[in-house]
């Protein structure tokens, strides 16, 4: 993707997004420049809903199904686990296994476990694991203050 910044004084901000195909790194930039928050469609009680990426605390892969976990409802998705680790790498989102992403901004605590694993207690007092594999991936995130901030 070519990136053209450029700064000139006295104009109001424009921003220009030219693309040939509507892909979902598109569709994320076209949101934070809309300033909507990121939604994802799904299931819930045989209803199709749209969840908030920001009440998400982690998202599963169960048999081939996925589903996104709130505070207070469980939802299935229509993405795959590894389309959604695509599209929300970039938003405080972390895989932590290879079968869940966990949403770092809903961390409460963290704490260190044998084998380089970490124990991440959830708002709500849910505990997920964050393997061994991952680990190290979050510990940057955390020594850079969070994604985007490089």
């Amino acid at each position: 993707m070519k990136i053209n910044i450029k700064q000139v004084e006295g104009i109001e901000p424009e921003v220009t997004l030219t693309y040939d195909e509507l892909t979902p790194e598109v569709e994320k930039i076209i949101g934070f420049l809309k300033g909507h928050e990121m939604v994802l469609n799904g299931k819930s009680e045989d209803e199709t809903v749209r969840i908030k990426t920001a009440d998400i605390l982690y998202i599963e892969s169960v048999d081939d199904k996925t589903f996104a976990y709130t505070k207070d409802r469980v939802v299935r998705l229509n993405y795959s686990l590894a389309t959604l680790t695509e599209i929300l790498e970039d938003i405080s989102f972390l895989r932590c296994s290879k079968s869940m992403i966990l949403n770092i901004d809903k961390i409460e605590k963290l704490k260190s476990l044998p084998s380089n694993r970490i124990d991440a207690t959830m708002q709500g007092g849910e505990h997920i694991i964050i393997s061994r594999t991952y680990a190290a991936d979050l510990r940057s995130i955390l020594k850079k203050g969070g994604r985007g901030r490089e």
